[in-house]
């Protein structure tokens, strides 16, 4: 079967910022108290009539239009949401809809925060197996509209974004490692400790978290789950040229990669600083926003690593298109 590869990547974000110091109006919080516990600065935030659709067709057209496809040419889309309020027709049939995509298979896939590599990693397998030419894969939240906007451990950490890219096939099987490719996925749950993240209580949802769990089981389970993803890559994590892991929070973050033994000059996405944690938006928007500033090269390899809600987790090593 025929390897494949990010094509294309595309990314978008509400005009709204949302400072720390307006959150600092509404709860009792500050700036120093978030920016010391988090690293975050700023977040995004939707309009009341912005959708999750609405948000991720920008981010799916900019990544159609840099892979220089037609619509006609996507066969299938998958949405990867937490958040979303319609339930049917799918999200992703709301894109394709919106994008002109004519008849692609398209449905919503919910991981919590580890949904774009999930998804990514539904898609690469149908593209492998010749189900589809092409794929388009989004992450896409609206996480303001499961806010809990009282709760200042939890209210300060949220935004909304999206971020897409395009899956399409390697022709050459030999090339199903080489410099575009998307390896082998490293990907999992542990039920018994779901509730741990969790977005529950019918049609009202809020988002809430367990989050002393959480940054335990990041920093004392995921370093060995992000080196078995590099393994079926055939690296090392001193291999690579990237990583852009979910983004959750700075801290959980450089917890975690402290353990890798990562080159000195590799390159890590810190976006949660600007954007906020976007759940499953939040691996492909700052990929895309690393590829579009040139911090990664072409051919470069990138660990993706997500993880949330479930508990699970989704990791692969792709290369930069």
């Amino acid at each position: 079967m025929p390897g494949t590869r990010i094509a294309a990547l595309g990314h978008h974000q509400p005009e709204r910022v949302m400072t720390n110091d307006e959150l600092a109006n509404m709860v009792e919080t500050s700036d120093a108290w978030i920016r010391q516990r988090t690293g975050i600065v700023t977040r995004r935030i939707a309009a009341e009539t912005e959708t999750v659709a609405d948000l991720a067709t920008v981010a799916a057209g900019k990544a159609l239009a840099a892979a220089g496809l037609d619509p006609a040419d996507i066969d299938l889309v998958v949405l990867a949401t937490c958040s979303a309020r319609d339930r049917c027709p799918s999200n992703a049939a709301q894109v394709a809809r919106a994008l002109g995509i004519p008849s692609a298979v398209a449905y919503d896939l919910n991981n919590g925060c580890a949904g774009f590599c999930t998804a990514l990693a539904s898609a690469s397998h149908s593209v492998s197996a010749g189900a589809a030419r092409h794929a388009l894969v989004i992450g896409a939240e609206k996480m303001s509209d499961v806010t809990d906007w009282t709760d200042r451990t939890t209210c300060v950490l949220l935004a909304d974004g999206a971020g897409a890219a395009v899956v399409s096939a390697v022709p050459d099987t030999e090339q199903q490692g080489g410099p575009e490719g998307i390896g082998p996925v490293e990907w999992g749950s542990d039920p018994s400790r779901g509730d741990t993240v969790r977005l529950l209580d019918d049609w009202q949802p809020r988002f809430a978290q367990e989050g002393q769990a959480v940054f335990r089981w990041v920093t004392t389970e995921l370093p060995a789950l992000a080196r078995r993803a590099c393994e079926r890559a055939g690296l090392a994590p001193g291999d690579l040229a990237g990583v852009v892991t979910h983004q959750a929070n700075l801290r959980m973050i450089e917890a975690l990669l402290r353990q890798l033994d990562l080159a000195e000059d590799v390159v890590i996405a810190r976006d949660v600083a600007e954007s906020g944690n976007t759940s499953a938006a939040s691996v492909p928007l700052a990929l895309a926003k690393l590829v579009e500033r040139r911090e990664l090269a072409p051919g470069a390899p990138v660990l993706l690593l997500s993880f949330g809600g479930g508990l699970s987790w989704a990791g692969q090593v792709v290369r930069c298109p």
